[in-house]
């Protein structure tokens, strides 16, 4: 699932080899600064704020990657609200999630593949 931003994008995929969800926010025009921590506003019907110290750059910082085993908040938060506001140190992204909520909705329904 994608959503694209006019500064960047934000991906969640799922590993079921793994079982971990992971969130990638990617900037187009400006890279990530490392900082502490990462919060995300989620702004609208079911409004709420989220953080952690769980995050971590790619190799050219154009790239902040979070990773964990549970993601109902964050695609809660992307399925039921207008605008998502990333912030790590001083940087803010704004991330408008027209049209998110048939994409959250489609990524919860596709069924993991079983492994052997």
């Amino acid at each position: 699932m994608i959503q694209p931003t006019e500064t960047g994008s934000i991906t969640v995929t799922y590993d079921p080899a793994t079982g971990e969800y992971a969130m990638m926010l990617t900037r187009v025009t400006d890279n990530w600064v490392p900082s502490d921590r990462l919060t995300m506003a989620f702004l609208g019907a079911r409004p709420f704020q989220i953080s952690t110290d769980r995050h971590v750059l790619s190799d050219n910082d154009t790239r902040l990657t979070v990773t964990d085993t549970g993601f109902g908040n964050v695609l809660d938060g992307l399925q039921f609200n207008d605008v998502a506001q990333v912030r790590s140190g001083d940087q803010t992204m704004t991330i408008h999630l027209a049209g998110a909520a048939a994409a959250v909705a489609a990524f919860r329904n596709c069924p993991a593949p079983q492994l052997s």
